[in-house]
């Protein structure tokens, strides 16, 4: 059971001091599990953010009302992955409501969309277990949006476009696979398409996540795990020029996207024009 314990002192000066400690003992199945996980293949890093990744399962496991051995998994892999965005080594960075939706929007591509709804489903848990949403954040975002003109991609939609783009000749290829790839992958705007260059692109460690650094963001922009290595092939061959439309002698065009597409005509095209192919509550 869990238990409070407080301590107040009262100082020299006439005031107050208090400090208090939530304590919560864990059964003995359950503790064993907890300090004998380790992840299947786990990384050097591990070591490192191992014992976090425990204690934070530890403190919420009696709130949270999922398996251990689940809320372990999943804590561990976003802790990893904060690791190699170079986030913060902390709890509080890792639970933030804005590096949840990151950490399982990187994931689509890689496991079933329903795999990564519940895979957000089960950090917020975590995260409100250790009652940590009063502390003025805003409300997590809803993964379904309210019904638009223009509706996200669906996978068969974007695996069609996908399709499309890379049978397009030379350069037409290029700027089809990097419109669609900083839209669907990275979530960008066109003006922010617009002005990606190669070099924006990178991986602070050695088979980490791609990141996007050339757009101001709170959390790190990472790449869908569909579009990880043609973004990263894209930004190698782009260097320091745009990856779309390098050819272009203005910076930004309010029609520089809408005109491509009219030109190349893609399925879809008048979505493509209006949205730049976003990726926010897309399947892939």
């Amino acid at each position: 059971m869990p238990a409070l314990y407080v301590e107040v002192d009262q100082l020299w000066n006439a005031r107050v001091s208090s400090r208090h400690v939530w304590t919560v003992v864990l059964d003995p199945a359950t503790s064993v599990k907890i300090t004998r996980y380790r992840p299947w293949n786990a990384p050097p890093v591990w070591g490192e953010v191992g014992p976090l990744v425990r204690s934070i399962v530890a403190a919420a496991v009696t709130a949270a009302p999922h398996d251990v051995e689940r809320l372990l998994h999943v804590v561990g892999r976003l802790a990893l992955w904060a690791e190699a965005a170079g986030l913060e080594r902390s709890a509080d960075a890792w639970l933030r409501n804005e590096v949840i939706d990151a950490f399982v929007l990187s994931r689509v591509g890689e496991i079933e969309g329903s795999s990564a709804r519940t895979y957000r489903t089960w950090l917020l848990r975590v995260r409100d277990a250790l009652a940590w949403s009063e502390r003025g954040e805003a409300p997590p975002a809803r993964m379904h949006a309210d019904a638009s003109p223009h509706q996200p991609y669906c996978a068969a939609e974007l695996a069609g476009l996908r399709h499309w783009a890379t049978h397009l000749p030379r350069q037409q290829r290029t700027d089809a696979l990097a419109l669609l790839g900083l839209g669907a992958g990275l979530g960008l705007m066109p003006k922010e398409v617009a002005a990606s260059r190669g070099l924006d692109l990178c991986r602070p460690s050695r088979g980490g996540p791609l990141l996007h650094r050339g757009v101001e963001r709170l959390i790190p922009l990472v790449a869908g795990a569909a579009w990880d290595t043609v973004l990263g092939g894209l930004a190698e061959t782009a260097g320091g020029g745009c990856l779309f439309r390098p050819r272009r002698t203005v910076e930004y065009a309010k029609n520089l996207i809408g005109s491509w597409s009219l030109i190349h005509r893609p399925p879809q095209a008048a979505r493509c024009r209006s949205a730049g192919c976003g990726r926010r509550g897309s399947s892939s």
